[in-house]
C-alpha cells in the first residue's frame, strides 16, 4: 500500500485547525444551581473565548479544560486520527454516551446529565435527573431515554432551541393511585441496575435489559411496559434492535448471545436462537447493516470480539470467525457500515475494517490516550466521500472525555514493490502493555472496576 505522504498529513492538521476555536486550557466559569430538580436551562453555542461576555442559562460545570494532542500516523495503515478535544471530569466515572445530529449527552454516577454542542464540544450545560447513576443513554430523534439508580427509565424531549427548554415526557414505570397508596414499586419495575437499552422506532418499543437478568418492552406511545422476559442467566449487559426485521438481539455475564423475535399481533417475544461462542462475558453488541449484509459483533470479557453474518435466505446467524487484539475485556463496540470501534478494559480504541465482498477484518488504528479502561464510545460520521471522516466521543474510568478526530482512506490495490511487513515488530508491539492509572488498577484488584 503507498504511504499518503507528509502533504496528507500537513493538509489534515491545516484543516484541524480551522475548524478548532479552542485555546490550550479554556474554563466555561461557575455553574448555576437550580432550585428545581427537573427544571433545565439552555443557552446557544458560547463563542469558544474565554472573554465571552453572555451567560448561559443552563448550569454550566466549573473548570471544563479542553486539550489539544498532535496527530497521529500509521506507517502501514490508511488513517490519520489525533485527539482534538479532553475532559476531565470531577464526578465520578462516564458510563454512558448518546448522540443526536447537534448534541451529545453523556451519563455519570451523578445525577446530572450533560449536554455538549456537535462537533466542536462546547458544554451546553446539563439535565438534572432525581436519581442518578445514568448507566444507559439512548437519543432517538427528539427523544432521550435515560436510566437511573431508582431501576426507572425517564424520556425527555429535546427538541432543543433557544427559546425552549427539554422537558420530562415520562418515568417509567408510572406510578398507579393504588402503588401511591400503599408505597409499593410497580410491578413492571426492574429490581436491579438498568444497564441497557434498544428503541425499535417501527413499533415504538423501547427494550430494557437489566442486571436483574431480565428484558421488558416499553410501549413508548402509552407509557406501559407490555413485556417483561427472563432472557439470560446473568447479568443483562447489552441489547440492539434490528430494524429491518423487529429482532432483539442481547448478551450477558453468562458468556451467550440471543436473537428474540416479537410473535406477530402479540406484546410477547420468543426466543429464536441462542448464539454461544465464547465462555467468558459478553459486555457489549453492534450491529452493522447494508443492503447486501447485516453483521453482529460481541464483545467479551476475554478480550475477543466475534461476530455473525445473517444468511439472506434462511435468516440464520453463522459465527464468521472473531477479532483478536486487545489484551483484556471488550466494553464497549460501535459499527459505521465496515467500520467497527471497539473500546476495552486495556484503556485502547481499536479501528477495524471488514473488506468488501467477504468477512476479513484489519485492524486500522490502535488509539492511545486513555489510562483506565473505556467504558464508552460513540461515533459520528462527519463525511463519507473518497475519504471517511469521524468523530469518535470516548469516556474511560479514568474519569476522562475525549473527542477524536478520524479520517479513513480507501483501500489501495497492494503494490508489488511494497516492502514486506517487520513481522517481529508487530509481535513486540502486540505483547507491550498498556499504561493504566495506579487509581484504576486498584480498583481491578478490588474487582469492582466497572460495576
Amino acid at each position: 500500500m503507498e504511504s499518503h505522504g507528509e502533504v496528507d498529513l500537513r493538509g489534515f492538521m491545516d484543516e484541524e485547525r480551522k475548524k478548532i476555536n479552542l485555546p490550550r486550557r479554556l474554563s466555561f466559569g461557575a455553574h448555576h444551581n437550580s432550585s428545581e430538580p427537573n427544571i433545565y436551562n439552555i443557552a446557544s453555542p458560547r463563542p469558544s473565548s474565554t472573554s465571552a461576555t453572555s451567560i448561559p442559562l443552563w448550569p454550566l460545570s466549573p473548570e471544563t479544560p479542553w486539550t489539544l494532542s498532535p496527530v497521529r500516523t500509521s506507517p502501514s495503515q490508511p488513517l490519520l486520527y489525533h485527539c482534538i478535544a479532553s475532559l476531565h471530569r470531577h464526578e465520578g466515572n462516564i458510563f454512558s454516551i448518546t448522540l443526536t445530529k447537534d448534541f451529545i449527552f453523556t451519563g455519570s454516577e451523578s445525577k446530572r446529565i450533560h449536554v455538549w454542542k456537535q462537533p466542536d464540544c462546547t458544554e451546553i450545560g446539563y439535565i438534572r435527573a432525581n436519581s442518578g447513576q445514568v448507566r444507559a443513554l439512548l437519543a432517538y430523534g427528539r427523544m432521550l431515554f435515560t436510566t437511573h439508580s431508582d431501576c426507572k427509565i425517564r424520556v425527555w424531549n429535546v427538541s432543543i432551541t433557544e427559546n425552549s427548554r427539554p422537558k420530562k415526557i415520562a418515568t417509567l414505570p408510572q406510578r398507579s393511585p393504588f402503588s401511591l397508596m400503599f408505597l409499593r414499586k410497580s410491578s413492571h419495575q426492574h429490581r436491579n441496575i438498568i444497564s441497557c437499552l434498544a428503541y425499535n422506532p417501527e413499533e415504538r418499543l423501547l427494550y430494557t435489559g437489566s442486571w436483574d437478568k431480565t428484558v421488558k418492552a416499553w410501549n413508548v406511545s402509552e407509557k406501559l411496559c407490555v413485556d417483561s422476559f427472563v432472557a439470560h442467566e446473568g447479568h443483562v449487559n447489552a441489547i440492539v434492535v434490528n430494524e429491518h426485521d423487529g429482532c432483539v438481539f442481547t448478551c450477558s455475564s453468562d458468556g451467550s448471545v440471543k436473537i428474540w423475535r416479537r410473535v406477530s399481533g402479540e406484546n410477547s417475544h420468543i426466543l429464536t436462537m441462542t448464539l454461544k461462542f465464547q465462555l467468558s462475558p459478553v459486555n457489549a453488541l453492534a450491529l452493522s447493516l447494508s443492503p447486501s449484509t447485516c453483521l453482529l459483533y460481541s464483545g467479551s470479557s476475554d478480550g475477543l470480539i466475534n461476530f455473525w453474518e445473517k444468511e439472506k435466505m434462511s435468516g440464520r446467524y453463522n459465527h464468521g470467525g472473531f477479532l483478536q487484539g486487545h489484551h483484556f475485556a471488550v466494553l464497549c463496540l460501535v459499527a459505521i457500515g465496515d467500520i467497527v470501534f471497539s473500546g476495552s478494559e486495556d484503556s485502547t480504541i481499536r479501528v477495524w475494517r471488514r473488506e468488501e465482498g467477504n468477512c476479513l477484518h484489519s485492524c486500522l488504528s490502535v488509539i492511545e490516550g486513555h489510562h483506565g479502561p473505556v467504558k464508552c464510545l460513540a461515533v459520528s460520521l462527519e463525511s463519507d466521500n473518497l475519504v471517511k471522516c469521524m468523530l469518535i466521543y470516548s469516556a474511560s474510568l479514568d474519569q476522562t472525555f475525549k473527542v477524536w478526530r478520524v479520517k479513513i482512506y480507501p483501500i489501495e490495490k497492494p503494490n508489488s514493490e511494497e516492502p514486506v511487513k517487520d513481522q517481529q515488530r508487530e509481535v513486540v508491539e502486540f505483547e507491550t502493555s498498556p499504561v493504566l492509572s495506579p487509581s484504576w488498577v486498584e480498583k481491578k484488584l478490588q474487582r469492582d472496576h466497572f460495576q
